[in-house]
């Protein structure tokens, strides 16, 4: 069973940045591809980055350019750095530990955080 625990939402400006953690009770580098997802009231749950245990990454679209998903293995530590923050990514952002190639649908992934808070004002 894995734990994880996110950090560092909170409310920006447009234009501004936040960079995200999560903690991981276990270290999962070798085994377990790691996600960000991120979701609104009335929504499904959106898949924003991913990064593979060979360290391959992967963003959506909607955020290349902006947001880099990276992990610092020793600090068992997933981070997900969003700049030039828009008031379309005010959401609810979740990490997750998913099966080895895994992509970016939330089907992929066995546990969840809890989620932290990203609020864009314009």
């Amino acid at each position: 069973q894995v734990q994880l625990v996110e950090s560092g939402g909170g409310s920006v400006q447009a234009g501004g940045s936040l960079k995200l953690s999560c903690t991981a009770s276990e270290n999962t580098s070798s085994s377990r591809c790691m996600g960000w997802f991120r979701q609104t009231p009335g929504k499904e749950r959106e898949g924003v980055a991913r990064i593979w245990t060979t360290g391959g990454t992967f963003v959506a679209e909607s955020v290349k350019g902006r947001f880099t998903v990276s992990r610092d293995n020793a600090k068992k530590t997933l981070y997900l750095q969003m700049n030039n923050l828009q008031p379309e990514d005010t959401a609810k952002y979740y990490c997750a530990a998913g099966r080895p190639g895994c992509g970016l649908r939330s089907s992929a992934y066995d546990y969840w955080g809890q989620g932290t808070q990203v609020t864009v004002s314009s």
